[in-house]
């Protein structure tokens, strides 16, 4: 019991002076405010996570094959608390808190960051949806991220150099999102990410988004923009999350961005055991000097469960790079196997190729270790992922 509810009992032992019918009453009637009270205040923290780890080939990284530990292959390493509390009249206070971490070392991921994936807390309500504040994902994320293919068939189909961000490059700092009750089908995505500068708009972003969802059919579209992003490490887009500097094409770094754009549209129908995907994203980033590096993104997918336990999915992408004078383009096409032991316990595999265009340079698919020599990369991973 609570120290309001003692102080509340107390109270009552006092005003009856005896024993009788009237305290008893007026004790009854206590008991039944304090858990009436309790009924309409329940509060939930649940501790969930995933482990996820592997061994990687790949048949040419920097020129050599290259066998390798990896983890993260088919879900990023993680644990957290999520929790809400009942505050009555349909209001709940919410919060979760996401760590990633390196299953190979045990190394703190996103940077060294205690918690790196999530750390936000906020309010919701039925009729009027969830306002959230801290470190979130933005609405490509939230919205396109769960249509592409990466979702459901590893990191390494992820679309090259993750340039439109939807694998989970970076999340936002300083952030305050709203999210929309469903209203036939639809919900509203918008979030905003402070930059804690006097400068307003060095290093902010904001985004939105729609989603749709009626039956087998799920669809969404999204828009964002994140001004001078990683210029410090409180802003927005922090500069030790942001892209490394061998993510490069053109002779141009998606680290070195004065300004980045990211849009899409996508949809997936289920058709009894197989769910078809198809994922258009682009982005652009406008650079100091030079031209802006410009992608476009175009996605097919399709997943199909052979029994409840057995799922095979395969998916292709077409990528186009170009800047100024200059472009070029990416082919990849993904495949794998996912057969579950048990409701929270899977193993996997999947192999992967991309063949770059001669004007690209090299190929190089996302997640493993380094580029390949030439203009085509073979990755195949097996591994064992654990959900909790």
């Amino acid at each position: 019991m609570s120290r309001f509810g003692e102080e509340k009992m107390e109270m009552v032992r006092m005003k009856g002076g005896k024993t009788g019918v009237a305290t008893d009453v007026a004790m009854g009637a206590a008991i039944a405010m304090l858990f009436a009270g309790a009924a309409h205040a329940q509060s939930t923290v649940t501790l969930y996570g995933i482990v996820d780890a592997g061994v990687t080939y790949t048949n040419n990284a920097k020129g050599h094959s290259l066998w390798q530990f990896t983890g993260g292959n088919e879900s990023g390493p993680r644990w957290g608390l999520i929790g809400s509390e009942d505050l009555g009249g349909g209001l709940k206070a919410n919060f979760r808190l996401e760590n990633g971490f390196n299953v190979a070392n045990g190394a703190l991921g996103q940077g060294g960051r205690m918690f790196g994936r999530s750390a936000w807390v906020g309010l919701s309500g039925a009729n009027w949806g969830a306002v959230t504040l801290g470190r979130q994902y933005n609405s490509t994320q939230d919205i396109l991220g769960s249509l592409q293919m990466s979702s459901f068939l590893a990191q390494y189909s992820t679309h090259p150099f993750d340039n439109d961000d939807i694998n989970n490059t970076f999340r936002l700092n300083n952030a305050v999102k709203y999210v929309s009750p469903t209203i036939a089908g639809l919900q509203a995505n918008l979030v905003y990410g402070f930059s804690n500068s006097t400068g307003f708009a060095n290093d902010n972003s904001w985004s939105a988004g729609v989603t749709y969802v009626n039956g087998p059919l799920n669809a969404g579209a999204a828009y964002a923009r994140v001004n001078h992003p990683a210029v410090s490490t409180s802003g927005a887009v922090a500069s030790d999350n942001y892209y490394p500097s061998s993510a490069s094409v053109f002779g141009a770094s998606l680290g070195s961005a004065i300004r980045q754009q990211i849009w899409g549209a996508g949809g997936s129908y289920a058709i009894g055991p197989a769910t078809l995907g198809l994922l258009y994203t682009g982005s652009n980033f406008g650079q100091a000097t030079g031209g802006a590096l410009r992608f476009n993104n175009y996605e097919g997918s399709l997943r199909y469960m052979v029994t409840p336990a057995l799922m095979a999915a395969a998916g292709y992408t077409y990528t186009q790079v170009a800047r100024a004078s200059e472009s070029g383009h990416y082919h990849q096409v993904s495949a794998g196997v996912q057969y579950l032991l048990s409701k929270r316990t899977d193993v996997y595999v999947n192999g992967f190729y991309q063949k770059a265009s001669s004007g690209v340079g090299h190929a190089w698919i996302d997640g493993t270790d380094s580029a390949s020599t030439t203009t085509s990369q073979v990755a195949v991973v097996v591994g064992i992922r654990q959900k909790f």
